[in-house]
Order: C-alpha cells, then structure tokens, then sequence
C-alpha cells in the first residue's frame, strides 16, 4: 500500500502546489492557527509532503523546531528547498507506522490531510504518542465524512485510487483517539468553501505523566 502511495505522490511532487494551492493554503492556514504552536515548542510533522506547513510556520517563528516525514522522496526534496535555510528544520523518509525518530522528543504532532491515507489508524496514533513529550499534543485535520461531498469522494476514490484507504467521520475519529488513550482537548468539523468539509482534533496522552 505504502508503496502505491509513495510513487503517486512522486509523480505528483513538481505540480503539487500548484495544483492544490487554494486547498493547502486555506487548510494549513486554518491548522497554523488551530495548532497554536508556541514558538519553543519542538513539531513533527506527519505526512508533510511539500513542507508547506513548515514554511508557514517558520515566516512568522523562524527558530521553530521542526521535522517532518514523509514517504515520497521527491516531495521532500521540495520542502527541503523551500525550508534549507533553516538548520534546526529537518525532514525524513519516513513511514507513520514506524518513526525513525527519538521517542518522547516532540511537544506537538501534526498530521493534515493524510490520515484517510493510514492503513492501520490505530498504529499511526500509537506512533504518534510514542513521540510526545510529557504534557504534548496531537493534531489532526483531515476530510470528514460527515459532510456528503466527502461522502462521495470517499465512493468514488475507494473505487478508483488503489493507495486510497478511508475517509472517516468526526465521531470515528474520536473513537480511534479514545481506543489510542488520548484525552480529547477539543475537536470540531470546518468547512471551506462548497466542496471541502473537514475535521480537527487536539488530543492529549492519557498516560502524560507516566513519560520521561
């Protein structure tokens, strides 16, 4: 599966924000905000892509910390290019179900518009709080199955799109956070524009304290 996704993705790396420009700057800008990321806080990013997240975060905290992973190659070396000159800025292939990374070094986890991609959601999350800090987050935003536009895409992309895995509704997405031991902090669906609808969490570790 992995490998489906990785090479659709390298394909798509050059034309990538052109082609999804008003989609990721009204959904990164929504997550930048949402996130509100404290300038000392150290991020990782999951499934970054073209590290558009990243640069909108460093323009305004350049002394960000900051990784982010992906699988697909060439749409790293895009991010690398827009980020390269931000030393304390890194990004790495890298699979959500498996982070080569030191556990417990993050304060926030982000993941946009990827989690409709993880074959085993509840592993991804295991992944993600095995990155946290004591008293860290995670923040996940991704299409919502509550909104019926979704609904369709989910039909259509099941049908046609062989790394596609499943869009996931607000109530879903809890549930895995729950089955996962996260504390949900807040979580609501937004939409943009007449297509888009989406959804975001902020959860917490239920077990925070027990980590080093």
């Amino acid at each position: 599966m992995e490998v489906i996704i990785q090479r659709q993705y390298d394909r798509l790396a050059k034309s990538y924000d052109s082609h999804w420009r008003s989609y990721i700057a009204n959904t990164l800008s929504f997550l930048k905000a949402w996130a509100a990321i404290a300038p000392c806080e150290a991020v990782l990013d999951i499934a970054c892509g073209t590290g558009e997240f990243e640069r909108l975060v460093l323009t305004d905290q350049p002394q960000q910390i900051m990784t982010g992973i992906d699988i697909s190659e060439r749409m790293l070396a895009v991010a690398r290019q827009k980020c390269g000159h931000y030393p304390q800025v890194m990004f790495q292939v890298a699979s959500v179900s498996s982070i080569p990374v030191t556990p417990h070094s993050y304060d926030v986890v982000v993941c946009a518009s990827a989690f409709h991609y993880f074959e085993q959601p509840e592993q991804a999350l295991q992944e993600m709080d095995r990155m946290l800090k004591r008293g860290g987050r995670v923040v996940i935003l991704d299409w919502c199955r509550d909104f019926w536009v979704c609904r369709l895409c989910d039909w259509f992309l099941a049908l046609t799109d062989s790394a596609y895995r499943k869009c996931y509704t607000l109530a879903e997405l809890e549930t895995f956070l729950a089955a996962s031991d996260f504390r949900i902090v807040q979580s609501r669906r937004v939409r943009f524009g007449l297509i888009w609808g989406l959804m975001v969490a902020t959860a917490a570790p239920e077990k925070a304290d027990d980590q080093p």
